[in-house]
């Protein structure tokens, strides 16, 4: 196909009443790819999304290995890095072909694939690893200091694209970048377009490996707010991980482990003492900033060097619960009245669910199911929603929230000839 008919097929594709594109999502807690085959009309505030088939596919102990060889790392090795880039991209290339054959579809019923790829670092350029805002980098960091917001995914889309011959829109981070944001989250940007009430605030909370949220007031309530809170799972399941090499999952199923440890407050104050949840949103953060190194940091601080069990997975997730918590309150203060849907892992952990009701009474806490998206599917059905408004859309304002901007799609497009 030469390049005008690789032109005329874009405008096909938007020129369609509606757009069938499949939205994979790999996230920090490495343990799958989500696959969202989602029918989408029209784009921007008249949006109107249909999940048609969802899966996670898991990922096997061989493939979280290979991945945490190049994940969240301060050095990697160039050679593993490159060439997961593009075996991933096989990766979730067989996972889609499996899946679409699975669902009974061709690849050319699918006008799209919207790959968020695996992101290998974040780096937003405000937080350094010693906790700092701004000024000198960490040692670690000196001669490769980073004056603005970086982050980087692998998953290859040209190889995608020609490993499944479907078009698609991938390493979506960058454009919002590019605009003026963080590159992450992207979530506040469709839970704008389609999920605001007029009549009443809505928060609505992923808790994947790194917790976020989008404060939607009503009409005439002020200004929306977006940012990541903090951890979510990912030091819970760190900590499983470490202590309880026998739970297979390696993640705190439910919360029972968090429920039978007592929260250590030194622990827990000195966990919280990062002044990145004092700073105000939007802001962005990862494990690079929060990981296995911040919390023996904090435990040391504290003079507890030695905290594990039960009693460390339960003060880890209260610190989830708690800077989440006071994230919302003081970026969103009309919350009463307000409905909260929480989607991602961990609203499976009951222990920690339980806490955020506990902090935020004032809530009316609901089902994101109610919202027309599995609570396990939203994140893959945003990057196709996403992909969508840069295929058929006048794309957002960036950073989130803001106005009078002109709008950029995000994403790159890659033909799979």
């Amino acid at each position: 196909m030469n390049a005008p008919a690789r032109v005329q097929r874009l405008i096909e594709i938007a020129g369609k009443p509606r757009r069938r594109i499949l939205g994979l999502m790999s996230g920090t807690s490495l343990d799958g790819l989500d696959l969202a085959l989602c029918a989408i009309a029209g784009s921007g505030p008249g949006t109107a999304v249909t999940l048609e088939r969802f899966r996670t596919a898991p990922y096997d102990a061989a493939t979280r290995a290979r991945l945490r060889e190049v994940v969240f790392r301060e050095q990697v090795s160039l050679a593993a890095l490159c060439a997961a880039n593009g075996w991933l991209a096989e990766l979730h290339a067989r996972l889609v072909r499996e899946s679409l054959a699975a669902w009974g579809v061709t690849p050319a019923e699918v006008d799209a694939l919207a790959s968020h790829g695996q992101t290998v670092y974040h780096a937003p350029a405000a937080w350094r690893e010693d906790g700092s805002e701004g000024g000198e980098p960490h040692q670690a960091t000196a001669r490769h200091a980073m004056p603005h917001h970086a982050t980087l995914q692998i998953g290859d889309g040209d190889r995608l694209a020609v490993a499944t011959g479907i078009l698609t829109v991938s390493d979506l981070r960058q454009k919002e970048i590019a605009g003026g944001g963080q590159g992450a989250p992207l979530v506040p940007y469709v839970d704008a377009l389609l999920y605001g009430d007029p009549a009443r605030g809505r928060v609505l909370v992923n808790l994947g490996g790194i917790a976020n949220f989008t404060w939607l007031p009503p009409a005439g309530g002020g200004a929306p707010a977006a940012g990541d809170t903090g951890p979510g799972n990912t030091l819970i399941d760190g900590a499983v991980r470490r202590d309880f090499p026998g739970i297979a999952e390696g993640f705190d199923r439910e919360g029972a482990l968090a429920a039978r440890g007592a929260v250590h407050a030194g622990a827990l104050a000195a966990l919280k003492a990062h002044p990145y949840f004092g700073a105000p949103c939007p802001k962005s953060t990862g494990p690079e900033l929060f990981g296995e190194a911040y919390v023996a940091q904090a435990l040391a601080a504290a003079g507890v060097p030695g905290l594990g069990g039960a009693e460390l997975v339960a003060t880890l997730t209260r610190f989830t619960a708690e800077t989440l918590a006071e994230t919302l309150r003081r970026e969103a203060p009309a919350l009463a009245g307000a409905e909260g849907f929480v989607t991602g892992g961990g609203r499976h952990n009951r222990t920690l669910m339980g806490w955020l009701r506990d902090l935020l009474p004032e809530l009316t806490w609901r089902e994101s199911d109610l919202l027309g998206v599995p609570p396990d599917a939203k994140e893959a059905l945003v990057f196709a929603v996403l992909a969508n408004e840069t295929l058929a859309g006048a794309g957002f304002a960036v950073p989130f929230g803001s106005t009078g901007r002109p709008p950029l799609g995000f994403g790159k497009l890659s033909f799979p000839d």
